[in-house]
């Protein structure tokens, strides 16, 4: 599953990369600081591009909660949800018959902008995290779906079935988030799209040699450790894993 990712662009490259604006020029400051390790389970807002404003880029909280939910009732609902993932990840498969998933799967719909993620291989009943990027160090669109709670936006990414990199690399759950070819992330916006479009988007293969994967220091693994640094993303030559 994917709980651990890194932003490290400035916000006008991201602009560029989706033709989008950032919503609130403002905030340009705040998300030009580069998150090398962006931990899941801290529930920061992340820069996201909402099917309701597909010409924005807007912040928003890493962690799904039901629309339902009030502001205040958020930190509580996501330490009831931990031994559920906190929201962070949705089952594609789930997509359109789960009753939080199914009222965002038509109107909802969002891109991920990041440059990185990282992954859990299991080796020896030891893990060991995996830096995942594109290989010429572009940013990568990963498919999600978001939230509207009060005044907050929140949203998750949606993973399906490992390819066979990612079956080698997330050894264990076989699972790996859906990365969007550039190609295809005009068509996740469309808000016209019916649930066997949306469906055959979804599984529309991202191509594994564009991608590059190598160990990172144990450290992104430790609570007590502050991992968001930028040595971080640096290969780890001491656990070499060749995928």
């Amino acid at each position: 599953m994917c709980f651990h990712t890194s932003h490290t662009k400035k916000v006008k490259k991201v602009e560029n990369r989706f033709n989008v604006k950032l919503i609130d020029d403002a905030l340009r400051e705040t998300y030009n600081t580069p998150h090398y390790h962006n931990n899941g389970f801290e529930h920061l807002n992340s820069l996201i591009i909402p099917q309701q404003k597909a010409t924005h880029l807007i912040p928003a909280t890493w962690g799904i909660v039901p629309p339902t939910k009030k502001v205040s009732e958020v930190k509580e609902y996501y330490k009831q949800q931990l031994k559920y993932g906190s929201g962070l990840n949705a089952r594609s498969e789930k997509l359109f018959n789960y009753w939080l998933y199914q009222k965002s799967a038509y109107t909802k719909r969002c891109i991920i902008p990041v440059t990185g993620f990282f992954e859990p291989h299991e080796y020896n009943n030891k893990k060991y995290p995996i830096h995942i990027k594109h290989k010429d160090d572009a940013i990568i669109g990963l498919a999600g779906i978001y939230t509207v709670v009060e005044n907050i936006v929140t949203y998750t990414i949606l993973t399906k079935s490992a390819s066979p990199l990612f079956a080698k690399i997330h050894n264990k759950k076989l699972r790996q988030p859906i990365i969007l070819s550039k190609d295809v992330e005009t068509d996740w916006l469309n808000t016209s799209l019916s649930e066997n479009e949306v469906k055959e988007l979804l599984n529309i293969p991202f191509d594994d040699n564009k991608i590059e994967a190598f160990t990172v220091s144990k450290d992104l693994f430790n609570s007590r450790i502050d991992s968001n640094v930028a040595n971080i993303l640096q290969e780890d030559t001491s656990n070499q894993i060749s995928f």
